[in-house]
């Protein structure tokens, strides 16, 4: 119920100290629905995933464009997002993929002020009729649960 009312969910474009891709890294990977965690980039669950499985790969600094990077985050944030799909595929064997770092409010960034990089799951048939009809999705697995499947996998992709 959390989720479909979207409870505690970061609104703030702009962040700053309130930023959750700062503060999640200060947390356990349990609390903080951490996989895996790098130098410069961690993957992290996404909280109000589109798909079960759904994770970030997000620099630990606090960059908004992607430009913004230096060139060992950049090819970290890479490495990680290959790995991510590849752990996926293991652990939950989707059928395809959605990646994608959206920029900016207007391009559908949540929180736009720290880059993310979105990897979700897909399988075929996995759009329903609930997010049209009630305006929500149903997952089949709890976050935690996934976060700790994935995160067990991760040394072996």
């Amino acid at each position: 119920m959390a989720y479909i009312k979207g409870e505690n969910k970061p609104v703030d474009d702009d962040a700053g100290e309130g930023c959750p891709f700062c503060s999640i890294p200060s947390r356990s990977d349990e609390d903080g629905l951490i996989v895996a965690r790098g130098e410069h980039v961690f993957a992290v669950l996404n909280l109000y995933p589109y798909n079960s499985g759904h994770l970030m790969t997000v620099p630990y600094r606090h960059v908004a464009q992607y430009p913004e990077l230096d060139d060992d985050e950049t090819l970290e944030l890479a490495h990680f997002t290959q790995r991510a799909m590849r752990v996926l595929r293991a652990v939950m064997a989707p059928h395809g993929f959605n990646l994608g770092i959206n920029q900016g409010p207007v391009a559908g960034a949540g929180i736009a002020a720290h880059l993310h990089q979105h990897v979700v799951p897909r399988w075929g048939g996995d759009t329903n009729f609930m997010p049209i009809v009630a305006h929500t999705r149903v997952l089949p697995e709890l976050l935690s649960e996934a976060r700790a499947d994935l995160a067990a996998a991760w040394g072996d992709a």
